[in-house]
């Protein structure tokens, strides 16, 4: 569809970054509001479409001041999902959301189904997208977020969550109460899954029910987490619709209410409508971790250790020469940020391993290729601490690459089925972009070649964006593993004498399309 003129020349908005444009479009347009529940665009399908500008909207992360005028009891919570808080030992943050806005919301929680005696009190956050004439109408969605602290390390709890008028314990409602287990207290052997680029979608759906057969401690996503903004460029014109949003935590609930869900940021998630660097929608609807970076300007950006495996999430946006949208919007203060923390996980005695997690491709051949402000920014630091493994999304295919060292040599081929050291071989980079967005391909006569499948090992002829957002090409003999599929990761962490991560990628059928190992100082 036709995008409406609100008031930013084309020329223009292409020099503007995301900020830029908040403050232009705020001072400049009138605010057009028609007020829509959550659950009635769901239920009756009201909006007129998606995309086009918009004049900003409200956030609020504490508790909203409106009430519903219907009875809790007629308002049901959906799209419950966990996330750990900066220690998964004893730190859970429950979310959820609410069709309508209610009255003193809650989790209740206990060791049994049955006895769930403690109670802890939950915070909404309200958050208003306006509407665009002739587009879509105004949406305000509520999202409900409690924090447990205080648990014990290695437990299972079960939980229900609730508001006056809605009790999760009475029998009417005993159904919804789910369960989520802690860290244990030392490291034990455990199985975390991955990917990026999800949306929503049945390949989406298909992906969850087949990485819970896993049954992960946890789950990393690796960015482009719903797709409610379509275009992906962090500006006002992107097509958006914020219902996607409803859609998706629906889809996701049979998992995410009991694996925590460990999201990061995409570039198809600066939504331009909520502030001037597009996250006042994250921080609405996710509680993540807070671990010493500024997460209310860079919810994306944070870690937590979870046995004898240290985890950094990072925010590419920052350093992205694709999508300039959000260059630089820290100052240079994630990357500094980024030495510190992982300087600290490898002097921790409890860490062996270190993995690094976010959306732009640092090494990738398909469609978006790799990014070259990645590659400046974070590549040497990953060497100087000898990050054991890097997860990206951005591209909707599996792709790994061999080991390697800082300059983008190849330090080590690793085949299928191969064990590496990043202590003198390099890095392995992992591109897990096939969570259930539409697939991607491999430049033209590059074939595919993975477990069961492999084919003869050729250079691909690839390209890398510059800061000027033009393109190099580059001839390369890093990728490895290349498969056009809905897939997933799935990693066996072992601590111990002999610790070790065993990476394996798992089509949506459940066949294994790649595996291989990372031990240290072997």
């Amino acid at each position: 569809m036709d995008i409406p003129d609100f008031g930013i020349p084309p020329q223009l908005a292409r020099r503007m970054s995301m900020a830029e444009q908040h403050e232009y479009l705020r001072t400049k347009l009138m605010r057009r509001r028609t007020l829509v529940t959550a659950g009635a665009v769901a239920a009756g399908g009201l909006l007129a479409g998606c995309g086009g500008s918009g004049t900003g909207a409200r956030s609020t992360a504490g508790p909203s001041p409106a009430t519903s005028k219907v009875h809790g009891s007629a308002v049901s919570p959906f799209g419950r999902h966990l996330a750990f808080g900066a220690d998964p030992k004893t730190q859970m943050r429950v979310s959820w959301q609410v069709p309508l806005a209610v009255k003193k919301p809650y989790v209740r929680i206990g060791l049994k189904p049955d006895d769930l005696s403690r109670k802890a009190e939950a915070e909404i956050r309200d958050l208003h997208t306006p509407g665009v004439s002739g587009v879509r109408l105004a949406l305000e969605q509520y999202y409900v977020h409690a924090a447990l602290d205080g648990l014990r390390p290695g437990t299972t709890y079960y939980y229900g969550v609730g508001h006056e008028g809605f009790d999760p314990a009475s029998p009417a409602h005993r159904s919804t109460i789910s369960s989520f287990r802690t860290a244990p207290a030392t490291a034990e052997k455990f199985v975390f899954t991955a990917f990026g680029d999800q949306g929503v979608s049945q390949a989406a759906a298909a992906n969850d029910h087949v990485l819970l057969r896993r049954q992960p401690a946890f789950h990393l996503h690796a960015g482009d987490i719903c797709y409610a903004d379509g275009n992906g460029r962090g500006q006002k014109s992107d097509g958006y619709d914020p219902s996607y949003w409803d859609q998706f935590l629906k889809q996701n609930e049979s998992v995410a209410r009991s694996v925590p869900w460990m999201v990061t940021t995409g570039n198809h998630d600066m939504e331009a409508w909520y502030s001037p660097d597009g996250y006042g929608g994250q921080l609405a609807r996710w509680s993540l971790p807070e671990s010493g970076f500024d997460a209310r300007t860079a919810p994306g950006v944070y870690s937590f250790t979870y046995g004898n495996v240290g985890f950094v999430a990072l925010d590419a946006n920052d350093v992205s020469y694709e999508i300039p949208a959000n260059y630089g919007y820290t100052g240079g203060k994630q990357t500094k940020w980024l030495d510190q923390k992982l300087g600290e996980l490898r002097a921790s005695k409890d860490v062996d391993f270190l993995v690094v997690f976010f959306h732009h491709c640092a090494y990738s051949t398909s469609s978006h290729a790799s990014d070259g402000g990645v590659r400046a920014e974070w590549l040497p630091v990953f060497a100087k601490h000898q990050v054991d493994l890097v997860i990206n999304g951005h591209n909707h295919v599996y792709e790994r690459t061999d080991a390697v060292k800082a300059g983008g040599a190849v330090g080590r081929a690793v085949p299928i089925g191969a064990s590496t050291d990043p202590t003198r071989d390099g890095i392995v980079y992992v591109t897990a972009g096939g969570g259930g967005r539409d697939l991607y391909g491999f430049p033209t006569g590059v074939k595919e070649s993975y477990e069961g499948h492999v084919t003869r090992h050729d250079s691909v002829d690839t390209f890398q964006w510059k800061k000027s957002q033009s393109s190099t090409q580059e001839t390369v003999e890093w990728s490895r593993v290349r498969y056009r599929g809905f897939s997933f990761l799935s990693v066996e962490a072992v601590g111990g004498s002999r610790p070790a991560l065993t990476v394996s990628a798992l089509a949506q059928s459940g066949e294994r399309i790649d595996h291989f190992e990372v031990r240290r100082g072997t």
